[in-house]
Formats: structure tokens, C-alpha cells, sequence
């Protein structure tokens, strides 16, 4: 895997449609990184964009363990791409230096497993600040 830029990592599922399902993310296996926090947001409104932050250190792997949620990045160089994470296999690795806008399907949750402890310093909150850097 290539840490330097986002991608989708598609995680394995395990059971049947009689007894549902488990999906495993494991540090330094499927996770690129060991985990040090874990946070989830919901009842985020439609026509709310968030994000609109990037981080010096941390990195990221996010699933929409429900509904579906929309990510435009941006890295310094100029480089767009959009990310839509539909499926809870499907999580999407951010490394640091990355820009982010979110967007959210109706009712849908985000669960994140993040590389640090929170620190505001880590945060680029003005995007000319981030792309300076």
C-alpha cells in the first residue's frame, strides 16, 4: 500500500446474510499504523460539509459503517480525487497532509480509527495555511 497518497482499502467480511456479519481492522495489518484513537459521528445533517481541515501527523483510516459519506481530497501538489465510501468493508486510508471535505448520506455514521491522540496543533483549519506548508 502506498502511504503517501488516500485510498480505499476493502476489508474482508466474515459470516452470512442467516447471521450477519464481522469485519476485523487490526494495527499494522489491514491498519497502516498503530491506533490510537477511535471516534465516530452521527446525525450530521445533509447539507452540512465537513472536514474542511488537514493534519500535519495524524493519519486516518474512516468507514461508513452506515449510510454513505462523500470525500473530496486535496494534497498539496494540487491533486483532487473523490472517495465515496458506501459499504462498511470499504474504509478509506488518509495520510497526513491531506484536505478534506465530507459529506453525508442521510442517517449515515462515520467510525475512524486515527495514528495520535487528539492535538489541535496537528490541525490545518485555513487552506492556505496547508498549502504553504
Amino acid at each position: 500500500m502506498e502511504n503517501n497518497k488516500p485510498q480505499i482499502i476493502t476489508f474482508d467480511k466474515i459470516g452470512s446474510s442467516q447471521l450477519g456479519y464481522i469485519t476485523i481492522a487490526e494495527a499494522q495489518k489491514n491498519i497502516p499504523f498503530d491506533i490510537q484513537r477511535v471516534y465516530w459521528t452521527y446525525y450530521t445533517p445533509q447539507d452540512v460539509i465537513r472536514g474542511g481541515h488537514a493534519h500535519k501527523k495524524l493519519q486516518q483510516v474512516i468507514f461508513a459503517v452506515s449510510g454513505t459519506i462523500t470525500f473530496n481530497t486535496e494534497d498539496k501538489e494540487a491533486n483532487k480525487e473523490v472517495f465515496i465510501l458506501d459499504h462498511p468493508t470499504k474504509g478509506l486510508f488518509i495520510p497526513k497532509l491531506i484536505w478534506r471535505d465530507i459529506q453525508f448520506s442521510h442517517n449515515a455514521i462515520l467510525l475512524c480509527l486515527a495514528s495520535e491522540l487528539y492535538d489541535e496543533k496537528d490541525y490545518f483549519r485555513d487552506f492556505e495555511e496547508f498549502k504553504n506548508y
